[in-house]
């Protein structure tokens, strides 16, 4: 049988790492991306990966966005590691290169599973909960900051039919970390954002790597109930607080218990002293961030559900201030952040 065609969409700090990892497994790998400067520096001296307690260079096959109507065989598995809101436009633009029995598996924040299945169908749609912290500020270079051994994934279908291939798209991202199988990965990918809800804006409104804003005083304790509203949501919206991390399911308790377990694993695990999260990557290169895919999802979840999630409504506010230009990032604006307060 002929090795998969796999496509990774969206070769930014995590992607271009994940399909690294694919390529040096041995798997056959086109990377897609929009910035050309990133493409054409892929393309001279393939995608360098610099890990903790290595760097790896690895030639790689790669393509600019403008290219994809160029390609002649279909993708067996197309990896979408786009930010959740380039979901629905970047699906739509790699369906008609997806093979008739091809697999969309998106390895994003957010919960884009719905988006994806809109287009290729609920039985060609995979999604993914991803653990592992990368940047990216220049072109063809990764800082990854979790080696494989330290990255962590699941995968899962929203159909029968999808559920069953899993094991397809666990065999190729095991290249890349421990992979796990969900039987409801609608509710873990909740529970992934539960974490990121608490961690990602808010540390980015400081403008502080994650490890050094929850040291400020209250911020812990903010973090945490902010998750423990996004735990909530995750509940009125139908699904179920379950196991993600390797975290033992005995574990798995209430919404203000488990979203304080949640917080405490990414920061045991998966941060450095140095982490600065996706958000606050985006913003300092002046772009915007997936907030409102986030923060704003669990505000406007609990409002369906005739309720307030006020922690996350402050996060929403400040983050799109800032992103309009009212604002500006920055350690003064811990008083609004924890009370409200812009003083």
């Amino acid at each position: 049988m002929s090795r998969p065609r796999i496509a990774v969409l969206g070769t930014g700090a995590q992607g271009a790492g994940i399909g690294a990892d694919m390529v040096r497994a041995g798997h056959d790998v086109t990377f897609i991306d929009q910035w050309p400067a990133h493409v054409e520096a892929m393309r001279d001296g393939g995608i360098e990966v610099r890990m903790p307690l290595e760097t790896v260079v690895t030639p790689v096959d790669a393509i600019h966005l403008c290219e994809v109507a160029t390609l002649r065989q279909p993708f067996d598995i197309v990896f979408v590691v786009v930010k959740a809101y380039d979901t629905r436009w970047a699906v739509e633009l790699i369906a008609p290169h997806l093979a008739e029995d091809g697999l969309v598996v998106g390895v994003q924040n957010g919960m884009t599973i719905d988006d994806i299945a809109a287009v290729v169908g609920p039985e060609r749609t995979l999604g993914a909960v991803i653990e592992m912290a990368s940047n990216m500020f220049d072109p063809g270079v990764v800082t990854r900051q979790n080696a494989p051994a330290d990255s962590w994934f699941a995968v899962g279908g929203v159909h029968p039919e999808a559920q069953r291939r899993a094991p397809e798209a666990q065999q190729v991202l095991s290249s890349a970390g421990t992979v796990e199988i969900s039987d409801d990965i609608r509710s873990s990918k909740w529970m992934k954002l539960v974490a990121n809800a608490g961690e990602l804006v808010p540390s980015a409104i400081l403008d502080l790597p994650l490890y050094e804003a929850v040291r400020l005083e209250g911020v812990h304790e903010f973090m945490i109930a902010c998750g423990a509203e996004a735990a909530r949501a995750a509940l009125e919206d139908g699904s179920r607080l379950v196991s993600i991390f390797g975290i033992d399911a005995a574990e798995v308790g209430d919404p203000d218990r488990y979203a304080e377990r949640l917080l405490g694993e990414v920061l045991d695990k998966y941060s450095l002293p140095d982490t600065r999260t996706t958000v606050l990557q985006d913003w300092m290169k002046g772009r915007r961030s997936e907030y409102r895919e986030l923060n704003g999802l669990v505000v406007d979840v609990m409002r369906g559900a005739g309720t307030q999630a006020p922690i996350n409504a402050r996060i929403v506010e400040l983050a799109a201030r800032i992103e309009r230009g009212e604002l500006s990032r920055d350690i003064a604006l811990l008083p609004a952040l924890l009370h409200g307060d812009e003083r």
